[in-house]
């Protein structure tokens, strides 16, 4: 693979393997294989896929989280979203080595369709791992680092904003403002990230490198997007880091992403 997370052929390079997994948390993607085919089985689920630090193998024990995307024939009922947070809570009581488990569930023609196709379609193609099933990667395209690309994977964040800022409001406990930051953390970078990324002319989901990456091409807010990739990987509680990336960074980085790649097409 080039450094840059490309294959020979200028393309992103799927960035995560089942061997890559840390000892320690083989244990935790066992179990949840074995959740997963005895709860959804195969009339539900058509397959699994890891992501996330732990595939990737750069995950830290008792900080890392558990973040596995299942592909269902149908649309996602109520009936499954609750027996996804029924998984999620056996496993993160019985690991002690993550913390937090995310379950995202998605119809395959939801992810097979055109207005996916370089989003949700690149997500399974390149940044998730195959843990159970078919590879619907086998049925999309590969991809480069374009402003397409871009546009569609984090194209949306002026849509986002006023959620979080809602959220944030709600906040009343240090666990609620830690879990709101992590994410906000976390997609503040990716989309810095993405918006240098065609010029950079690669592709890489380390935060820091990200945000190192972001600060060539604009080292006027780089400072502040080191602190969303530290939140990013170690939350925090303080409601100054939170504004500061939802009511500073966050509108800045929306309005330069719209102005440089355009906004996300809409969803239905």
């Amino acid at each position: 693979m080039h450094e840059r997370g490309l294959d020979r052929d200028g393309t992103i390079a799927r960035e995560g393997a089942l061997n890559r997994a840390p000892a320690v948390f083989v244990p935790v993607v066992d179990a949840a294989r074995a959740h997963i085919t005895a709860t959804f089985g195969r009339t539900r689920l058509h397959s699994a896929y890891l992501y996330g630090s732990i595939p990737r193998g750069t995950a830290t024990p008792g900080v890392s989280d558990l973040d596995l995307q299942l592909a269902l024939h149908d649309e996602p009922t109520e009936a499954d979203r609750a027996d996804a947070k029924a998984i999620e809570a056996v496993l993160n009581h019985a690991f002690p080595q993550i913390d937090g488990v995310g379950i995202l569930l998605t119809s395959t023609r939801v992810l097979l369709s055109d207005v996916e196709r370089h989003d949700g379609g690149f997500f399974i193609a390149c940044l998730c791992t195959p843990l159970l099933g078919p590879d619907l990667a086998e049925e999309l395209p590969r991809y480069r680092p374009t402003a397409l690309l871009a546009r569609e994977t984090n194209g949306d964040l002026a849509r986002v904003l006023p959620r979080w800022r809602a959220k944030a409001a709600e906040a009343t406990t240090d666990a609620d403002r830690r879990n709101l930051s992590r994410l906000v953390g976390r997609r503040i970078v990716r989309t810095g990230f993405t918006l240098i990324m065609p010029q950079w002319g690669g592709w890489t989901s380390d935060l820091e490198q990200s945000a190192e990456l972001f600060g060539r091409y604009y080292p006027e807010r780089v400072e502040q997007v080191r602190v969303a990739a530290a939140v990013g990987h170690t939350p925090s509680p303080d409601p100054a880091v939170l504004g500061m990336l939802i009511n500073d960074l966050g509108p800045w980085l929306a309005a330069e992403y719209t102005a440089v790649h355009g906004e996300k097409a809409p969803r239905p």
